[in-house]
């Protein structure tokens, strides 16, 4: 509500509505002012500074973000953000009052996390993870300047102090993952998991949601449109990692031929049930165990995804139309994979060469 005169006296008052940290409505009302201008200023003064108000710890406010933001994100994705918020925020702020975190908390926290080595590999944590572990302490705080008047976000202020996700170098080349193949023939569902993985790319999550239904034999496609999760012993099915993961991919029709194979296999199989019924853990068993047998260096199932990009690169295909297979949601993803191919400039300058 604007700031209106009391004729009687001749003075100003400003009336308005704001919510305070725990969601609660208040309304205030404040009299007395000679000017219309002191009215207002006073009011924009009174929201810039009301984050003073919100009194409470990190860890209580840390409750507050949850209930609000955590019904808008997949389930599966409230689990990696609780266990970066339990296991290496919380213990560093907890029991600060949020509004009294300030940038020398957020560098010695960050130096914290610069140094911790973890037990078990006795690694320090990647770029990329640091980045994310930032990422999402800016987030809270991002949180409370929207929402609750902070007058600023001291992990925006101070800045990342990871990197952006790197792309690991693990990859199969054509002759390796074949090797692979003809190992692990004796086990049909790892085959046809292998096979549809490295032949089309997809992440191993939308795989294990594959159903009947999502395979066009006669156009030798396979539609994706949801991702499968294993969350708290329960399988879940929602939908894929990004908008542009919804897409249709084309298959070459002898892994068309082959998923025909394996549908003969299945006792009367139905549209809507999960064609490969495994988890993860099954993929990454059977993989280790068949490249072990083989003699192949160790790579994880998603390296599987690289593999096929760096197989459409070696063929010629451009970042764009990479991109669009892939279900990358930006073309930089894409471009990130680079540097898997050092021989592409190479390559590069022999063709200009040819020019001259």
């Amino acid at each position: 509500m604007p700031a209106y005169k009391d004729e009687n006296k001749k003075t100003w008052t400003v009336k308005f509505k704001y919510k305070n940290w725990m969601g609660e409505t208040k309304y205030i009302c404040k009299r007395g002012f000679p000017t219309k201008r002191e009215a207002v200023e006073w009011e924009n003064n009174f929201k810039l500074e009301k984050a003073d108000d919100v009194n409470v710890t990190f860890e209580d406010f840390v409750n507050r973000y949850k209930e609000d933001m955590y019904p808008r994100i997949k389930q599966s994705t409230t689990i990696t953000k609780d266990n970066i918020i339990n296991n290496r925020i919380m213990p560093y702020f907890a029991k600060k009052i949020v509004t009294e975190i300030t940038t020398t908390d957020v560098i010695r926290w960050q130096n914290e996390m610069l140094r911790f080595v973890d037990p078990k590999t006795g690694k320090h944590f990647s770029k990329s993870y640091l980045k994310t572990l930032h990422n999402q302490l800016s987030a809270i705080m991002n949180y409370g300047v929207r929402f609750f008047g902070f007058k600023e976000n001291p992990a925006a202020k101070v800045g990342n102090m990871g990197s952006e996700k790197e792309i690991e170098l693990n990859f199969w080349t054509k002759e390796e993952y074949l090797s692979f193949a003809e190992e692990i023939m004796d086990e049909p569902i790892a085959y046809y998991c292998f096979e549809t993985l490295y032949w089309t790319g997809m992440r191993e999550g939308e795989l294990l949601a594959l159903n009947l239904s999502d395979i066009d034999f006669e156009k030798m496609t396979i539609s994706i449109s949801k991702t499968f999760h294993r969350i708290k012993g329960k399988d879940v099915i929602t939908s894929p990692k990004t908008y542009k993961s919804n897409r249709v991919i084309s298959i070459p029709e002898f892994l068309r031929d082959e998923l025909k194979e394996y549908c003969k296999m299945i006792y009367s199989p139905k549209e809507k049930e999960r064609l490969f019924p495994v988890n993860k853990g099954y993929l990454s068993k059977h993989l280790t165990k068949g490249a072990e047998r083989v003699g192949l260096k160790h790579i994880r199932v998603h390296d599987l995804r690289h593999s096929h990009v760096s197989l459409l690169i070696d063929m010629g295909y451009s970042a764009v139309a990479i991109a669009n297979r892939l279900g990358h949601e930006s073309i930089e993803i894409t471009y990130r994979y680079a540097h898997l191919f050092p021989d592409v400039q190479k390559q590069m300058s022999e063709k200009l060469n040819e020019l001259r």
